[in-house]
């Protein structure tokens, strides 16, 4: 193919119209410029989109086996020039064997050592870097001369001598890295000449090799050869680069040190566009090398920029973890929902069920997020749960880590699931996964959870052993109404005198979760009164006050969790009643008989089911009453008038001007 080589041309300072010098062995992409007087050794590789342009300072010199790679620029200041290893003055070197990376800027007066690898999108600017220097991604050099040997972190700026004297030596592990970046370019230059010779080629294309697509470039299957191969990634992880390859994905890489991984805190590594495995290999062992102690994972990125097949490919004892025996699947899943064992479950460990798996790979094929909590017993009982780390995967082996990960650190603690609708900003799915036992939830369990619009697959049958139906169906319906939910208790001493005590508001956004915490409180106060209490934030006032155990540990029946009490003055709870009722229980009897001993006022509010949930209740009025039964007799008046509604019982201090009653004692 024709390189672009364009003459200098004539400025003030020059008028030598001076091409490139390019050795017969070197390949320049025709899509690089080159102007001006770039004398380019052996068996160099120039990539496509470089820029080495000696118009301003001049000459320039790229020694042999050197690798110029995407995007670099080379460029030169008409003042300054750097005494090269022929003794002549450049106003760019650039010795043997060495990388200049995707991006990098070389601006001279610049030297660039043999052996010499230069990161991703450093810069190098009036400075020298010996022989044998790796300089990671991001860097800045100016001003300086970096001894030989050195190694420059990612992200370093090295702008006095001091700081350049300062930095460590390179390891054999760097060096190694270096050369096998070499070796993989030296094998691409080789392509890359075949290609645009005819003879060279047209054996290969008769050879009855299978083709790969890889980002719009075909591979060839000469790449299965030995001739692409790592030092260091398995033959597992190479597998799994083609496959992604093969299927057209754009390939991801990411890393992060111990303590973030506990946060999910992971930084994406240079973004990998190769040509060819052989690129694909050399760009993921440079993430590798460059974050050895820290994880690394390897994922691909599917068209709607969606994650698939994720795999932590190093941990911090440097160790390479490829996918165990990875196999490409038979059909690819834009969801990401491949066996880490080959065989299509999703998980070998045991510590997650079939059926939370299924729960899992349901949740990615809707797009929604997914993210665990957990909490110990006392914490369970307020519902004061406490996130395990973001799980930002798309791959269904992934978040079966992440799950088995927030296990294994939370043994004895609850563990749930979450399903977060990310448009919606709402939760779609809870799940207790764990208990404290360290038991993994059944599957009778993990169908028992639910949050507003949940997966149209889970049947919210929650129960309870302690609660009655009617205590849950109240819950339900705070829950739905958008209420907040609390208990008060109180010993036999202290009811008689109204005296109840609050355990605080219980912080649930399922019904399940809801249950478990006042069970909980319920255990916790035996031989007490304990009472459910509903709230209406936005109006700051009670809905709901209803008595669900009594000093006997016995929880309220149906018929008792018709009453509901406040903070009633005191009256003598045994009296004997007067007055009978055909509609009316006798706790709303003795309810009544004690607000009309206190001088409260009574009053009555209904509703029809469906104002119910917002708790846009209407007043009967004020029952003007003198006697027991009368009171009665008004308020089974209303009950009749008002079949079909909710009916509640308010009781009113006039000189507090509150309510210390409101009790339901009518249901649909």
């Amino acid at each position: 193919m024709a390189v672009r080589n364009t003459a200098a041309p004539p400025t003030p300072w020059s008028r030598n119209l001076a091409e490139a010098q390019i050795h017969e062995t070197a390949f320049v992409h025709s899509f690089s410029n080159l102007i001006g007087d770039v004398r380019i050794g052996a068996n160099v590789i120039v990539a496509p989109g470089t820029t080495i342009r000696a118009d301003e300072g001049t000459p320039f010199y790229i020694g042999e086996n050197t690798n110029i790679q995407d995007g670099v620029v080379i460029h030169g200041l008409e003042q300054g020039r750097v005494i090269g290893d022929d003794q002549n003055k450049y106003s760019v070197w650039v010795g043997k064997n060495a990388c200049i990376t995707h991006m990098a800027l070389i601006h001279g007066p610049a030297y660039v050592g043999d052996n010499s690898f230069i990161g991703f999108r450093s810069t190098v600017f009036n400075a020298r870097v010996g022989a044998g220097c790796i300089v990671m991604m991001h860097t800045l050099i100016q001003d300086v001369e970096i001894p030989s040997g050195k190694y420059v972190p990612s992200g370093a700026i090295i702008t006095n001598q001091q700081q350049a004297d300062r930095l460590p030596d390179v390891q054999d592990q760097d060096k190694e890295f270096a050369h096998h970046v070499v070796g993989i370019n030296q094998a691409l230059r080789a392509g890359y000449l075949c290609a645009a010779d005819s003879k060279c080629i047209a054996p290969i294309r008769d050879e009855k090799t299978k083709s790969y697509t890889g980002n719009g470039v075909t591979v060839l299957e000469l790449e299965r050869s030995s001739e692409v191969s790592s030092n260091s990634l398995g033959a597992e992880t190479i597998e799994q680069l083609r496959y992604l390859l093969e299927q057209g994905y754009k390939i991801g890489t990411e890393h992060v040190d111990q303590r973030r991984f506990r946060t999910g805190s992971w930084t994406s590594c240079q973004p990998i566009e190769p040509r060819s495995i052989g690129e694909a290999i050399a760009a993921l062992e440079s993430c590798v090398t460059s974050h050895s102690g820290e994880y690394v994972r390897l994922f691909g990125i599917d068209k709607d920029r969606r994650r698939v097949l994720e795999s932590i490919i190093q941990r911090p004892d440097g160790d390479f973890k490829p996918a165990t025996n990875f196999k490409a699947p038979a059909n690819s899943h834009s969801n990401g929902s491949y066996s880490s064992n080959g065989n299509g479950n999703g998980s070998s460990s045991g510590k997650v069920n079939g059926e939370t798996v299924e729960q899992i790979r349901q949740l990615l094929a809707g797009g929604y997020k997914i993210g665990m909590e957990h909490v110990d017993e006392r914490r369970f009982r307020t519902g004061s749960w406490t996130s395990c780390k973001p799980i930002e995967a798309t791959s269904i082996n992934q978040v079966i880590s992440g799950l088995e990960e927030c296990i294994d650190s939370h043994q004895g603690e609850y563990v749930r699931l979450i399903g977060i609708d990310t448009k919606a900003k709402r939760r779609v799915l809870e799940t207790i996964i764990q208990r404290p036992n360290g038991q993994v939830a059944s599957s009778g369990n993990q169908k028992s959870f639910i949050s507003s619009g949940a997966s149209a697959n889970a049947t919210a049958t929650v129960t309870s052993n302690r609660l009655s139906t009617e205590v849950v169906d109240q819950l339900r319906q705070l829950l739905a109404g958008g209420y907040k939910i609390s208990l008060e208790h109180v010993d036999e001493r202290r009811f008689r005198t109204g005296s109840w005590t609050s355990t605080g508001q219980i912080q649930a956004s399922s019904e399940r979760e809801a249950i478990a915490a006042i069970e909980g409180h319920l255990g916790e106060y035996q031989g007490e009164y304990v009472r459910l209490i509903g709230i209406d934030p936005k109006a700051k006032r009670r809905v709901l006050e209803t008595i669900i155990q009594r000093p006997n540990g016995q929880v309220a029946s149906s018929e008792s969790q018709k009453s509901f009490t406040s903070s009633t003055p005191s009256a003598t709870a045994t009296a004997t009643a007067t007055a009978t009722s055909t509609r009316l229980s006798t706790e709303v009897v003795e309810q009544l008989r004690q607000l009309l001993a206190s001088g409260s006022k009574i009053s009555l509010e209904h509703v029809d089911q469906r104002r119910f949930r917002t708790g846009s209740w209407t007043s009967t009025g004020q029952i003007q009453a003198s006697s027991e039964r009368e009171a009665i007799a008004a308020v089974e008046g209303y009950l009749g008038e008002y079949q079909g509604e909710y009916v509640r019982l308010i009781g009113i201090d006039p000189k507090a001007k509150r309510r210390v009653l409101e009790t339901i004692i009518q249901r649909p």
